[in-house]
């Protein structure tokens, strides 16, 4: 169904898409909360900045693509804390982190131009893998939401004999891998189909 303005036969001179035309879900209502982004405790020394850009098949940008950031401290530890939406129980408004203690978790919203950035601790080796952040992706079409990870490079012996990079090949494992971009700075691009489809994981 269409509604617009109407012309001197009645007739619709315009026709403004309704939901119906549109493909959701829409992530950008209700689920995102302020400082999202902003998962380490503010000037902790082992922060880091990952950052990118979420694209399509052609790679284009998504604008209203979501993602979801877990991550180990950096003893390799998941933390188990509250806090990253906390509410006041008096007022029931948003009181966000803390401040002090690091909950891993962040949900960030792309902007405008498809561009997306988190500020988290470095993480930690767990066991027999690399360190790395796990990240959960939502965006426009995906009615089955994906799940990647973000490994940093800066140990290559490590990237080397991790479980999962060395059963893929060097192209594929490429898309697993952040680029350094100074030394607490990384830039992760997700590409969501296509040449150089970022390899996604399916949990059992």
């Amino acid at each position: 169904m269409t509604h617009g303005a109407l012309d001197d036969t009645g007739g619709a001179r315009t026709a403004l898409p309704t939901p119906s035309h549109t493909v959701g879900p829409f992530y950008g209502h209700a689920l995102p909360f302020p400082g999202g982004e902003d998962i380490a405790p503010l000037g902790h020394p082992d922060t880091i900045t990952v950052h990118g850009y979420v694209l399509d098949g052609a790679g284009r940008p998504l604008p209203d693509a979501l993602l979801e950031v877990w991550g180990p401290d950096p003893r390799g530890v998941v933390p188990a804390v509250d806090g990253s939406m906390r509410r006041d129980p008096s007022r029931g408004g948003h009181l966000g982190r803390n401040g002090v203690e690091f909950t891993g978790f962040g949900r960030i919203q792309t902007d405008a131009d498809g561009h997306w950035y988190v500020r988290t601790l470095r993480p930690g080796a767990r066991g027999r893998h690399a360190p790395y952040l796990s990240v959960c992706v939502f965006a426009r079409g995906l009615l089955v939401h994906l799940f990647t990870r973000i490994h940093l490079p800066d140990d290559p012996a490590a990237l080397a004999a991790d479980p999962l990079l060395s059963r893929l090949d060097a192209d594929r494992r490429d898309t697993l891998i952040a680029v350094a971009e100074g030394r607490a700075a990384y830039r992760f691009d997700i590409r969501l189909q296509g040449e150089g489809e970022t390899v996604f994981l399916e949990f059992q």
